[in-house]
């Protein structure tokens, strides 16, 4: 008998390009790609913060640059995408949330909300893709989403009309994109706590609202998504596209 052999969960000699890797989310992924042995470039705005957080990754020895970029620039993107060799994975962890009623909700924020959450996280992806299909490799190409990408939320009208967005081009992406061997999915976690986080969990009405969303007894980590970026960009999921993963704790389950 001839036993199946488990696909390999390694991102050896792989490039990764990690936005919004400065902190939470995004740096973790970093992290977590760099340590499954893909060559991590970490970018964001912040430079300070990119090049501690790739000191300290090489400091483990892991391969990490830092890339300082402001990703609603669409001509940096393409500048950075199309510098050296493809990105082999994506891993898009930029966005933003301006929280409001919805008849409350101005146009400035509409704005700022919509240009990083979809249209960067449009051009991005395309950015990425463009040099894998001109050079004939496949890829994986990841969005951070949200748990908010299928269900609502009060104050929350602009964040989860954007993340459902990403859902929508994220399906239509990888149909096209398929036959070329690229991989287009979305990571959906629940709340997650971070820096940024911080102020919503530090109120009591908020927090209890949380956790009665949430069927798991705790809250959500950064770690919790490590997992599903490894596994997404890896061969174990050579057969995943256009889908979301959901690390929600249950809440969409409610």
């Amino acid at each position: 008998m001839t036993l199946p052999i488990t696909p390999s969960f390694r991102l050896d000699g792989r490039r990764a390009l990690v936005t919004g890797a400065s902190s939470g989310i995004g740096l973790a992924c970093a992290v977590a790609l760099a340590e499954a042995g893909a060559e991590v470039t970490l970018a964001a705005r912040r430079a300070d913060a990119l090049e501690e957080a790739a000191t300290a990754l090489r400091d483990r020895g892991l391969t990490a640059h830092a890339a300082p970029l402001d990703v609603t620039d669409l001509a940096a993107v393409r500048a950075l995408t199309e510098r050296d060799e493809p990105f082999d994975i994506l891993l898009n962890s930029a966005g933003l949330a301006r929280h409001s009623p919805a008849t409350d909700t101005t146009e400035a924020d509409f704005d700022a909300v919509a240009n990083l959450n979809i249209k960067a996280a449009y051009f991005l992806a395309q950015a990425v893709a463009k040099p894998l299909i001109a050079a004939g490799k496949p890829g994986a190409i990841l969005q951070i989403s949200s748990q908010m990408a299928h269900v609502g939320g009060i104050d929350r009208a602009v964040y989860a009309a954007t993340k459902h967005a990403v859902e929508g081009m994220t399906k239509a992406m990888a149909i096209e994109w398929g036959p070329h061997a690229i991989r287009v999915n979305t990571i959906c976690p629940t709340f997650i706590r971070t820096p940024l986080t911080e102020p919503t969990f530090a109120d009591p009405e908020k927090r209890a609202w949380i956790e009665g969303k949430i069927k798991l007894p705790r809250v959500g980590a950064v770690e919790d998504i490590m997992g599903a970026a490894i596994f997404l960009a890896s061969d174990a999921a050579a057969m995943i596209t256009g889908t979301s993963l959901l690390v929600d704790g249950g809440w969409t389950a409610g």
